[in-house]
């Protein structure tokens, strides 16, 4: 797990990143860190105040440690929240499908790692074209660093795929650094 600061320090982390064949399903076996949970309310965030949204900034958190499965899970949430249409579900879903990539990385699906990352891609330039003038952060996000991250890990073609372990040799090091 990485030692990065935390955005929102109150809220514990799961005792574990979901990893197939290695943990528990979250929300689907009784073992699971989140099995019968009753999920959070989301509620649609303002992207003028995205410092108060606790959801968002623990869906950073969760990222930046490598809880990829909950990450997603975090910001789908938002983009449901969202409407699934519109500047902020696109940029929500761009982050589901780069959380999904990271995911992806931990289970060593090199391909997968690729087709997520490469539709996180196509929504961060779309979300970027529409933003045109409005500036280059989103929810205290870079979109330029989102755009070149996603762009450089569906690019890459680890040799042989993935190395005897099992692991994806892919390098899955953004840390999000919300301003």
């Amino acid at each position: 797990m990485r030692r990065l600061p935390r955005l929102v320090p109150d809220q514990p982390f799961p005792p574990y990143a979901y990893r197939p064949g290695h943990n528990p399903h979250p929300t689907r076996d009784p073992d699971g860190h989140s099995y019968g949970v009753t999920p959070v309310a989301f509620v649609q965030p303002d992207p003028a105040d995205w410092g108060a949204c606790r959801q968002y900034l623990f869906g950073i958190d969760l990222f930046n440690h490598g809880y990829y499965w909950e990450a997603h899970e975090a910001w789908e949430g938002l983009w449901v929240a969202c409407g699934r249409q519109g500047r902020s579900a696109t940029f929500f879903r761009a982050l589901i499908n780069l959380a999904a990539a990271g995911f992806k990385a931990r289970m060593g699906n090199a391909r997968g790692v690729r087709a997520n990352s490469g539709t996180a891609l196509a929504l961060f330039q779309s979300f970027a074209k529409q933003a045109d003038h409005r500036g280059t952060r989103f929810m205290g996000l870079e979109l330029a660093e989102l755009i070149d991250f996603a762009e450089s890990i569906s690019h890459q073609h680890p040799a042989g795929g993935t190395a005897p372990d099992g692991i994806c040799r892919l390098d899955f090091d953004l840390v999000l650094r919300p301003e």
